[in-house]
């Protein structure tokens, strides 16, 4: 099954070419056989990274990874724009990343991200630096493809 990508990092410091998080994503979700449709920086703006959001599920794919901004800095708002601009939440894809993150540090648990629907496309926070962005990822990908069966309608 091909799963579409859209890759928006939340960075007032990084570019496209130093997002190294990003592009590691890009590598993984084509090693897996998907197919990554865009990627983009925005700054780490609610408005900004909510509007990201927006504008990469009306690609109608059916994955939007953030990248950035879940941590406990006043600057880190992207699970606030996520919620911003969706309808749904799916707790356990944050709690599974958190899970196998506290496996291997414990400042996992200061970890704000959240998982939620924006009518048929899934947005995922995921972390900004390249290793745990990279850790979170791997967690969570086994399930992706049923996620976005159900997301689809498809039955269990």
């Amino acid at each position: 099954m091909d799963v579409s990508f859209a890759i928006v990092t939340c960075s007032s410091t990084r570019s496209l070419e130093e997002d190294t998080a990003g592009q590691a994503l890009e590598e993984r979700i084509r090693e897996s056989g998907w197919t990554p449709l865009s990627h983009v920086v925005v700054p780490d703006v609610r408005a900004n990274i909510a509007a990201g959001i927006v504008e990469a599920a009306e690609r109608e794919v059916d994955i939007v990874l953030t990248c950035g901004g879940t941590g406990l800095s006043l600057a880190d708002v992207t699970p606030e724009a996520t919620a911003d601009v969706c309808e749904r939440n799916v707790p356990g894809i944050a709690e599974a990343m958190r899970s196998e993150s506290l496996k291997i540090t414990g400042r996992a648990m200061l970890s704000r991200a959240v998982c939620m629907q924006r009518g048929k496309t899934l947005v995922i926070n995921l972390p900004g630096s390249l290793k745990a962005a990279t850790e979170c990822f791997d967690a969570i990908r086994d399930q992706l493809e049923h996620a976005v069966q159900m997301t689809a309608g498809a039955g269990h």
